[in-house]
C-alpha cells in the first residue's frame, strides 16, 4: 500500500470555525490537464522535487507510504511498470509472465538487467526478496502482500512477538527455474496476479542485502533507472542517473533531489520563487478562488487519481470508545463533506460515498449509503441510539508537517455541531512519527488516512487495507464474510464476476465502518519555469521518464 502523506492538502488562511458557516455546496472531483504544456526538453541536467520523510528506511517490502515509495519508485526496477496515462501494466523485467489456470504462473525474465551494484538481476532475486518480505520474524510491513503465494502461511509468527521461529522459512510455492525463469503458485487461483506484480513489495533484491538489510536501508540498490546517491536526514535525498539501466522508462534526467519540507507552504513558495522544481501538493490557501492558477501561469496541472482519504478508528484494544458501529455511523453523517471541500479545496475533490476510487474498474457509487450522507438529525439520533459517546471529546489526529490541520479542525467542528460531543484535532510532529504510532497501535481515537493504489484494482482498495491481518490494517478490522468475498473473487477468472463480489464484499463495510470516506483526489501540481514534461501519474505521482529541463 501507499498511506499518503502529500494528497490531502488545506487551506492555512480559513479558521475552521468559518468553514462550516457556509452554505452546503456540491463537490467536483476536477479535471484538467495532466501534463505541462511544454514537452521535449534537454538530455541531461538536475531537478528538484518536494519530498517528505520517508516512515523507514528504504527497503522495498518494508516501505507501505508515499515519502519513502516515490523515491523507491525511481530506484527500482519489478517484474511490471505502470504506465503512467491509464496505470495499465506494461512488461519490465519480465519477458513474459504465463499461466493457463491462474494459480500457477512461470515468469521468464529479460537478460541484461543490472542492479546498481553491477550485479545482474536473475530470477533467484525475486524469490530470494519475496522470501525474505513472507517470513514473519523480518516484520516486513509489505509481507502481507506475499500472502497469496502458496506456503505464506508455514511462515507466520504465531504470535505478536514472535517468540517461536514460522514452521518454515521459505514460500513453497515459489521455484527458481534457471537464472532467467521462475514459478508462482498460489493458494488459490488469483485472477489479477500479474497485475500486482508492479508494486514495490515485489521489487528484486541484490544478493548483498541479505548480508545487512539494515544498513541496506540507508542506502538501497535498485534495478532502476536512478541510482541512491545519499540521504540527509530531515533534509534531501539524492539520486543519479544509473549509466547501465537497460530498461526503456528512462527519462532524461541526470540528477533527482528530493527536499524534506516541514511544510506544503513552503515548498510551495520556493516553487513560485525557481527555488524547486516540482510540487506535487499545492496549499489550501492556494487553491482558494484558483490563486495557484495566477501564482503559476501555464505551469500548473492537475487530474483524478486513484487516491482516497479516509478517517480510520483506533482498533478497540487501544480505544474501545468507538467500538460501536453506529458511534462510527453517526460521526460519519455528522460530516459536512461538501461544504469542507468547497470552502477549502475549491472543489477539486469529490465526496466519497463508499471506499474504492472512481478510477479503477468495478468502482460501485453509494456503496456507504446514508453513513456518508450529511444529515445532522439522523446523525444525532443515531448516536443516541447507540447510547451517546461515553469517551469525554473525541480526537482527531493528523501528522503536522503536512497541510491537514485546517480540514480536520473543520471536520471536528462538523461533528462537533452535529453531535453535541467535543471534538478536537490533534497534531503529531510529522509523518514518520504519526504513521509510527499508528503501526504500534498506540493511536487513539480518529485518525486521518489516505490510500494511494499501489496497482490498477478495486481489490486494491479492500484487501491490503481491510481484510484480517492485512498489513494495512490500521484498525485491526476483522469480518470473515468479507474475507470470504475477498477470497472467492480473487478466484474468478471473469472480471466482471470477480469485481461483483468485491463490490458485495465493499457493502459489508457500511454495516462495520471501519473508516469513513470522505473524499476522492484530485492531484494538482505545480513547477519552475526551469522544466518542462511535468507529468501527473494516474497514482498521483510524478513521472520522472518525461520530466526534463528545458532546452
Amino acid at each position: 500500500m501507499r498511506g499518503i502523506t502529500r494528497t490531502v492538502t488545506m487551506v492555512a488562511g480559513i479558521s475552521a470555525a468559518a468553514l462550516l458557516a457556509a452554505a452546503c455546496g456540491g463537490g467536483d472531483s476536477g479535471s484538467g490537464n495532466n501534463a505541462s504544456g511544454g514537452g521535449g526538453g534537454k538530455t541531461g541536467g538536475a531537478v528538484t522535487v518536494r519530498g517528505c520523510n520517508p516512515q523507514n528506511t528504504l527497503i522495498p517490502s518494508n516501505t507501505t507510504e508515499t515519502c519513502g515509495g516515490n523515491v523507491l519508485d525511481a530506484i527500482t526496477a519489478k517484474l511490471v511498470h505502470y504506465n503512467p496515462e491509464n496505470a495499465a501494466p506494461e512488461n519490465d523485467i519480465a519477458d513474459k509472465i504465463e499461466t493457463s489456470d491462474n494459480q500457477n504462473f512461470t515468469v521468464t525474465l529479460k537478460k541484461g538487467y543490472k542492479f546498481h551494484d553491477g550485479t545482474e538481476v536473475k530470477a533467484k532475486n525475486f524469490v530470494d526478496a519475496w522470501n525474505y518480505a513472507a517470513y514473519g520474524p523480518n516484520a516486513q510491513s509489505s509481507g502481507y502482500f506475499m500472502e497469496p503465494i502458496e506456503g505464506f502461511a508455514d511462515m507466520q509468527c504465531a504470535d505478536e512477538k514472535c517468540t517461536a521461529k514460522p514452521k518454515a522459512d521459505k514460500l513453497t510455492g515459489l521455484a527458481v527455474k534457471d537464472d532467467y525463469t521462475f514459478t508462482i503458485k498460489t493458494s488459490e487461483k488469483v485472477s489479477n496476479m500479474p497485475v500486482r506484480l508492479g508494486y514495490s513489495a515485489f521489487s528484486p533484491l541484490p544478493d548483498s542485502f541479505f548480508s545487512d538489510p539494515k544498513a541496506f536501508g540507508e542506502k538501497p540498490i535498485g534495478a532502476g533507472p536512478f541510482k541512491f546517491d545519499s540521504w540527509a536526514k530531515n533534509s534531501e535525498i539524492k539520486l543519479s542517473k544509473f549509466a547501465d539501466y537497460s530498461g526503456k522508462f528512462g527519462g532524461k534526467l541526470d540528477a533527482i533531489t528530493f527536499k524534506i519540507y516541514q511544510d506544503d507552504g513552503a515548498a510551495y513558495n520556493d516553487v513560485i520563487a525557481n527555488q524547486l522544481d516540482v510540487t506535487d501538493s499545492i496549499p489550501s490557501s492556494a487553491m482558494i478562488d484558483d490563486k495557484y492558477k495566477t501564482d503559476l501561469p501555464d505551469r500548473n496541472a492537475q487530474r483524478a487519481v486513484g487516491v482516497i482519504q479516509t478517517i480510520t478508528f483506533a482498533p478497540v484494544k487501544t480505544d474501545p470508545n468507538y467500538a460501536d458501529p453506529k458511534i462510527r455511523q453517526a460521526i460519519s453523517m455528522a460530516i459536512d463533506r461538501a461544504t469542507i471541500i468547497k470552502q477549502i479545496f475549491n472543489n477539486t475533490r469529490q465526496p466519497a460515498t463508499g471506499w474504492v476510487s472512481p478510477v479503477v474498474d468495478g468502482y460501485k457509487a453509494n456503496q456507504c449509503g446514508e453513513w456518508c450522507t450529511y444529515d445532522k438529525a439522523k446523525a444525532k439520533a443515531k448516536l443516541d441510539e447507540a447510547g451517546g459517546f461515553k469517551g469525554g471529546k473525541m480526537t482527531l489526529s493528523y501528522n503536522a508537517d503536512a497541510d491537514h490541520k485546517p480540514w480536520t479542525e473543520a471536520t471536528c467542528n462538523s461533528i462537533k455541531g452535529a453531535l453535541g460531543v467535543d471534538c478536537v484535532a490533534t497534531p503529531v510532529v510529522d509523518f514518520a512519527t504519526f504513521r509510527s504510532q499508528i503501526a504500534d497501535k498506540k493511536m487513539k481515537g480518529m485518525f486521518r488516512t489516505g490510500w494511494q493504489m499501489d496497482y490498477p484494482s478495486i481489490e486494491n482498495f479492500l484487501a491490503p487495507i481491510y481484510k484480517t491481518g492485512a498489513s494495512s490494517n490500521d484498525g485491526d478490522y476483522s469480518n470473515p464474510e468479507f474475507d470470504k468475498l475477498l477470497n472467492e473473487a480473487a478466484a474468478e477468472s471473469d472480471a466482471a464476476a470477480a469485481n461483483a463480489k468485491y463490490q458485495q464484499a465493499e457493502a459489508l463495510l457500511a454495516n462495520d465502518m471501519p473508516s469513513i470516506p470522505m473524499w476522492y483526489s484530485t492531484a494538482t501540481f505545480g513547477w519552475s519555469d526551469k522544466v518542462t514534461g511535468v507529468k501527473i501519474t494516474a497514482f498521483g505521482t510524478i513521472d520522472f521518464s518525461s520530466l526534463a529541463l528545458k532546452s
